[in-house]
């Protein structure tokens, strides 16, 4: 069982998202503005839609929390769906107008989307039941559990940082040697894409531009990292409790995510072995270590000690603006998938969402390894387990 669990609840236009996050250790002191702060980096980005700019989400906290510090029990908390207020009527949790939910009804389902293999699982003939649970918008959600997370791996001196590698065909090349944490020092947070490389941002303006001309979606892909991991956090033993498989997953659940590499993996994939893998060495200031990080900080289901380095592959946006040939629910005849409000691409957000996640996976591991019902006592487990490795 995972140390660490969280649930989310809430629509996309319901009134208001909601999560649990349990298994925190007592004393967590949180930083609320930080964690808002990540959630306005979820919502910032070139080729965004017309919500980003309807809401401000900020996190409201209900239980788990006094003073600012975690009480060892479930931390509850919610964001507010402000234009929930047009939507009442359509999204109301216990009553709706009959009338308004029609013009609402999705009934020609998009590619690529859950509508219709949602529909069919749950049996609801409005796609609409289906649309806004797994809209992104539920994503916020994560992000807010992610960010208390990273404050957590903070405290142990973790970090987590995520950029753009590409968006569309517009794309930075890999270096020989691989990704590393530091190819994410120069990512400007405050710039429209967030990309590794910032000479490369006109052109990928350039190429959101012409898709949202076209009415068309653009994918891409994101690299996300750790800095400061211990060594020895996943396990090698079960598959289940392989690291690198628990943060395939946490990235797969990302909307539009469809490919996950740690490492250099797709790459290694055409190398010779003698290229793909990373030396070993010992000094005194280190220890134990690695000499190149190809293996993207995890072998055999395990950290060592290295960076933790994930790339993401997000498909195109499956919501486009003249809609993609799809069939009727009612007459069963060839029709267009209908249009929701979307965003041309939502590559630099998928990054922030991939933070959180990797944030959680991570700071799950780091509990499950050293225990602990307080900070101070997560603190000693961790320090005796690191001195043990020093001396090893």
């Amino acid at each position: 069982m995972s140390r660490l669990r969280y649930l989310t609840a809430g629509e996309s236009h319901g009134p208001l998202l909601t999560a649990i996050l349990e298994g925190l250790p007592a004393g967590l002191s949180l930083d609320v503005a930080a964690l808002d702060a990540d959630l306005a980096r979820r919502q910032h980005g070139y080729g965004r839609g017309g919500r980003m700019k309807l809401e401000r989400d900020q996190v409201r906290f209900t239980g788990g929390l006094r003073g600012g510090e975690t009480l060892g029990g479930p931390l509850a908390m919610s964001i507010a769906n402000l234009d929930h207020g047009v939507w009442e009527k359509v999204m109301g949790p216990l009553e709706v107008d009959a009338q308004a939910a029609a013009k609402r009804r999705l009934s020609s389902p998009r590619p690529g989307h859950a509508d219709l293999p949602g529909g069919l699982k749950y049996g609801r003939h409005d796609l609409r039941d289906i649309l806004e649970r797994a809209s992104a918008r539920e994503t916020a959600m994560r992000v807010a559990a992610g960010a208390v997370c990273r404050q957590l791996l903070a405290a142990f001196g973790v970090e987590v940082r995520s950029g753009v590698l590409s968006v569309g065909p517009v794309a930075s090349e890999e270096p020989r040697e691989g990704w590393s944490f530091a190819t994410l020092s120069s990512v400007d947070e405050a710039s429209p894409f967030r990309a590794v490389d910032a000479s490369l941002e006109p052109k990928m303006t350039q190429a959101v531009d012409a898709a949202a001309k076209a009415g068309d979606t653009l994918g891409g892909t994101i690299l996300v990292a750790a800095r400061g991991v211990p060594p020895g956090l996943g396990s090698h033993v079960s598959w289940d409790r392989k690291l690198d498989g628990a943060i395939g997953q946490a990235m797969l659940s990302i909307p539009s995510v469809k490919a996950v590499s740690i490492g250099s993996g797709v790459s290694n994939a055409f190398a010779p072995g003698s290229l793909a893998h990373d030396p070993i060495a010992w000094s005194e200031e280190r220890g134990f270590h690695r000499t190149k990080n190809r293996a993207g900080g995890l072998e055999g289901g395990i950290t060592n000690g290295e960076d933790v380095l994930v790339v993401l592959f997000q498909k195109p946006i499956a919501t486009l603006r003249e809609g993609l040939p799809s069939v009727d629910l009612d007459t069963k005849e060839p029709h267009r998938a209908q249009y929701e409000r979307s965003d041309v691409t939502a590559v630099p957000a998928c990054g922030v969402i991939a933070e959180a996640m990797l944030a959680f996976v991570l700071a799950n591991a780091l509990l499950e390894k050293t225990g602990g019902d307080s900070m101070d006592e997560v603190r000693r487990n961790l320090d005796g387990f690191l001195a043990a490795q020093r001396s090893f």
